[in-house]
């Protein structure tokens, strides 16, 4: 029987082992269904020979035909922080008549698109867990996930490029590197990225033009380490890298001296964040020192004087390991920010052991990025899964992988997290496409309540096609921390709950009570700060009360509805 006729069927079993089947291999009118017909133009130009290996993955170029049927001028602006490489590549697209910006942070796409406003260039707002419409705008403001590689603009820019080497985010920036369809294409990055680039834009018949950058401020390592905590100053940055000695450093700046201490740190609130740098940045601020992770190595705005490591470790998921060359500056390129009151930045440790590495690694250039992050589009994996007759997303994220082919300019991203939420969705009597949705979400697997919720809404989803946040959540529990452990809980909370705007995003009015989430989501980020307000001590160790923003108290008397997830609420009873 023809292949084609067997996918019309459904008929293929999960036995058929047969080469022609784990090979994929179909005709031009077998794929026609199944492969839109922009992609096969491009595809019949590549494989003369009338047959196709969806496993074939060495010309991801052609997966993106519009882009394809334009001689795009790129434009790299590389160099150091703090060098005027995004600036320039902003201001080009603030002159143009339509255009996308692609960050790699929600933080970053926000600022953008108020950056944009303000220059009366009306400028959309999307990421994952965001839509902010403004009427007649031609340009958008997006995180790189949710680039649209089909329509066309004047002019597209892609902030910090060299995240294409990213073993888990890498292939998001190959996708907007490759597929974005603009006449300008500016790429701001690290020096590193340039060869990589070269090489995978030799195949698209770009028009590539570089131009490198210095930085605009002195950024000076010290030759000494801090000494005592008595020594912070304002302005001062202490980078450590786990939650708990974040609070550690804080409270021990705080009773050593005048300084009370903001927080930046990955799994706090991104408004949390935000509000956390403003009062840092704030002159009329009791909080003139800051305490952060290397989250503060991109998307915001901070003015700071110093950078001192307190450790040149971290923690990455798997090891203990040294920080690398590209982290180490692109952290302490953060202090001495041009145009900002402190126009000289330096940098230095707490332990004089580090002190060599710090001062090795400011005077290298980075590591060349020999490989750029790919992951199969949808498209191939419901091709393949149809192939092999199943739709459990886990067993044809497998086999496909392994069976990958790929140039040595491309590495497959890892994808540890998506298996993990895929043996999840298999369980559930889900349709492919709805599974892959499932998985693409950010979820932190590493997180139990975050887990939770996710299993909970694609359970909840599977059985009645509708997921009511009211089903999995208890009204007047939520209270501001009083513990560490009820604050990484709080933190979690609100994971959940980015996850449901997430998902209600995806499957429409699936997930209706997206205006509930958000006001849950508000709650929960300004009862997190409260408790950061909480923690300031003066050196006497008594608290200081400091001054809250009147907008975030309105806020919090608008949103009366407060809740909390059952088995959490259950669990502390």
């Amino acid at each position: 029987m023809a292949v084609a006729a067997l996918l019309r069927r459904g008929a293929l079993s999960s036995s058929c082992r047969h080469d022609v089947y784990i090979r994929c291999v179909l005709s031009y009118y077998d794929l026609h269904p199944l492969v839109n017909s922009a992609n096969l133009k491009f595809w019949r130009g590549n494989h003369n020979s009338g047959k196709f290996d969806f496993t074939d993955m060495t010309h991801p170029h052609l997966w993106y035909p519009n882009a394809r049927e334009k001689k795009r001028n790129v434009f790299l602006h590389v160099g150091p922080t703090n060098s005027g490489k995004t600036h320039n590549a902003l201001k080009r697209l603030e002159a143009s008549s339509s255009g996308v910006y692609c960050g790699p942070l929600r933080l970053l796409a926000r600022e953008v698109a108020e950056r944009l406003n303000k220059a009366n260039v009306p400028c959309n707002l999307t990421t994952g867990q965001e839509r902010e419409e403004i009427e007649g705008a031609k340009h958008s403001s997006v995180t790189v996930e949710m680039a649209d590689v089909t329509t066309e603009y004047q002019c597209a820019v892609i902030d910090e490029i060299q995240m294409v080497g990213c073993r888990t985010r890498g292939c998001s920036f190959t996708r907007a590197l490759l597929g974005l369809c603009s006449d300008e294409l500016h790429v701001c990055g690290d020096p590193a990225v340039v060869p990589i680039i070269q090489r995978l834009l030799e195949a698209t018949d770009d028009v590539v033009t570089i131009q490198y950058y210095e930085r605009l401020s002195p950024l000076v390592p010290l030759k000494s380490t801090l000494g005592p905590f008595s020594n912070i100053k304002a302005g001062d940055c202490m980078v450590t890298f786990s939650r708990r000695e974040i609070y550690k450093l804080k409270r021990k700046i705080e009773m050593a001296g005048n300084h009370l201490c903001s927080v930046v740190y990955g799994s706090l609130p991104p408004e949390t964040r935000t509000k956390q740098a403003t009062m840092f940045n704030d002159e009329a601020s009791d909080l003139n020192v800051l305490v952060a992770s290397d989250a503060i190595g991109m998307g915001l705005n901070l003015n700071i004087s110093r950078i001192i490591f307190s450790t040149l470790k971290k923690f990455d998921g798997i090891c203990t390991r040294e920080l690398t060359v590209p982290e180490i500056k692109q952290i302490a390129g953060r202090a001495g920010r041009y145009g900002s009151k402190f126009p000289v930045g330096e940098v230095t440790c707490l332990d004089a052991e580090d002190l060599p590495l710090l001062h090795s690694s400011l005077k290298s250039p980075s590591p060349i990025i020999e490989r750029a992050g790919l992951f199969p589009t949808f498209d191939l994996l419901s091709v393949y899964s149809r192939l092999h007759g199943t739709d459990f997303l886990h067993p044809i994220l497998e086999r496909f992988l392994d069976k990958a082919k790929l140039s040595p300019d491309y590495f497959i991203a890892d994808c540890e997290d998506m298996l993990k939420v895929a043996a999840i969705v298999d369980e559930l009597p889900l349709a492919l496409r709805d599974k892959y949705i499932f998985c693409q979400s950010p979820v932190d697997v590493r997180d139990d309540i975050s887990t939770q919720g996710l299993t909970q809404f694609a359970e909840n989803y599977a059985k009645k096609g509708i997921v009511r946040l009211k089903e999995i959540f208890t009204p007047g529990t939520l209270r501001v921390p009083t513990t560490h452990n009820q604050l990484q809980e709080l933190e979690s909370v609100h994971k959940v709950l980015e996850l449901y705007v997430w998902l209600s995003y995806r499957f429409d009015d699936s997930f209706p009570d997206r205006e509930l989430a958000a006001s849950q989501k508000s709650i929960c980020s300004m009862l997190i700060e409260e408790y950061l307000e909480r923690s300031g001590w003066q050196q006497q160790g008594q608290r200081r009360v400091l001054r809250t923003p009147r907008k975030m108290r309105r806020e919090y008397d608008a949103l009366q509805l407060r809740g909390y997830f059952r088995e959490i609420d259950a669990r502390s009873k």
